[in-house]
């Protein structure tokens, strides 16, 4: 038995990512609760909606203190959208607001010469390997939704990319601590491969 934890902070698409996890036999619980999340093997941190809304709902609930726990034990943490955004050190959405700081960076608008928010299914790039992209092949389409993207301090962190106006990191890691900009549980199959290879990490 796997148990991924998937934070509820008030904000996310919940359901869906615990129904994607349970379609590949993986046992994910959505909790708010910091103790009952504490005894997950890995972590989900999903979010829609606004970067400072999002992290004044993690601190009041001493959730964001759970997930630095985590990647301080070196527990698998995935970042989803706005969760991925909420694992870097600023954000400039509304106004300035400093995040979780567990990969190096910062949260900027996307330009507003493009469509935004950028919706829809975009290739990802390769740049590096990690165990989220195992089977995942270049050009591979996953699906979109957001208005802000991550400018990485580090290009090492960088592991796959989509092209929209700018490249925009697609999935980034440090250690165990991973981030996905589009929905894989949105994204059909490779979405899936994804989670899977996120569930395998955990076990």
């Amino acid at each position: 038995m796997v148990l991924i934890g998937i934070v509820d902070y008030g904000m996310g698409n919940l359901r869906s990512v615990q129904k994607a996890f349970e379609a590949l036999d993986y046992e994910a619980f959505i909790s708010s609760d910091r103790e009952e999340l504490s005894r997950a093997k890995g972590l989900i941190l999903p979010g829609v909606g606004a970067f400072p809304d999002a992290m004044k709902n993690l601190i009041s609930n001493g959730l964001d203190l759970l997930i630095k726990e985590f990647a301080r034990e070196n527990r698998p943490i995935l970042g989803i959208c706005l969760g991925m955004q909420l694992l870097f050190d600023i954000s400039y959405e509304v106004s300035e607001c400093r995040g979780l700081s567990l990969v190096k960076g910062k949260v900027l608008k996307l330009d507003e010469s493009l469509k935004v928010p950028h919706m829809g299914w975009n290739n990802l790039y390769l740049a590096k390997q990690c165990p989220l992209l195992k089977e995942v092949e270049e050009g591979n389409f996953v699906y979109f939704v957001h208005s802000y993207y991550v400018e990485l301090e580090n290009f090492q962190d960088l592991n796959a990319f989509s092209i929209y106006g700018i490249k925009v990191p697609a999935i980034v890691s440090r250690g165990n601590v991973f981030g996905a900009q589009f929905h894989p549980e949105k994204s059909g199959s490779i979405g899936m491969k994804i989670l899977r290879n996120f569930g395998e990490l955990v076990k």
